[in-house]
């Protein structure tokens, strides 16, 4: 989903930095960010197949059902964008390279975007809900448009592209994108936007989806997709630099 920003209301929204807790402590694992844009930790692709490259353990969900923590559920388009201004979304997370990206977004986030759309976005708009089907079909896991926070913190949001319970209890999630490009592995921008939906929904994995388009015409009769599972390593790290953009964030406002 690339959403329309809106001006934010910062204020005493953002704690200072002094308030603000870092999850994963005061030592920041620069390197092992630096390689989700390498493709090390990523989901690959061999011969056409999705795989994943290393063994991620299971993890807790959060103790709270991510249902106690919905914001909006999307139906009202200006509530939703005024809601993801006030917080740190999957897309600002997106753009968190490293802990030197920090004043770099701070000041984009801060900033009124005259962006409108193009015709990507719009054919993604135009192809996101016929894939949704795609994969509601497959796996169960129903289209979303709701706004939801992390139980740790508020400030922190997501809107998944879809969400599933399992009959075990497992939370999965959808993920879906439309490319021009061939991917052989899954970019590192859209690997933290699936860490962080994971870490503020409590869900286990992603079932990740892209359409490769020529054209703007499909290039075959389904989208390519694969399991990315939970980390918690690279988790913490995107909170900790969620957390500091919050602390830049204050800064620059008050």
């Amino acid at each position: 989903m690339t959403p329309t920003v809106v001006s934010s209301t910062i204020g005493s929204l953002y704690p200072s930095p002094t308030e603000t807790k870092l999850t994963c402590g005061s030592k920041f694992h620069g390197r092992r960010l630096a390689s989700l844009d390498r493709g090390v930790g990523r989901a690959c692709l061999r011969n056409g197949k999705a795989i994943n490259d290393q063994n991620r353990r299971v993890t807790i969900p959060a103790t709270t059902s991510y249902l106690d923590r919905l914001v909006t559920d999307g139906a009202d388009e200006q509530a939703w964008l005024q809601a993801r201004a006030r917080g740190i979304t999957a897309t600002d997370v997106a753009k968190l390279t490293s802990i030197h990206s920090i004043p770099v977004v701070a000041l984009e986030k801060l900033r009124p975007s005259t962006f409108t759309g193009n015709v990507f976005t719009e054919h993604g708009k135009t192809r996101e809900p016929i894939i949704a089907e795609w994969v509601q079909a497959r796996t169960g896991i129903e289209p979303s448009s709701s706004l939801f926070h992390a139980e740790p913190d508020p400030r922190h949001l997501a809107t998944p592209d879809g969400i599933g319970m399992r009959s075990d209890g497992v939370l999965e999630l959808a993920e879906i994108k439309t490319t021009g490009k061939g991917w052989d592995q899954i970019p590192g921008n859209y690997l933290r936007q699936v860490y962080w939906q994971q870490y503020v929904l409590g869900a286990q994995r992603t079932f990740f989806v892209w359409e490769q388009h020529r054209n703007f015409i499909p290039i075959a009769d389904e989208p390519a997709s694969t399991w990315i599972e939970r980390d918690e390593e690279a988790i913490a790290e995107l909170v900790w630099l969620a957390n500091g953009l919050i602390g830049e964030l204050h800064r620059l406002t008050n």
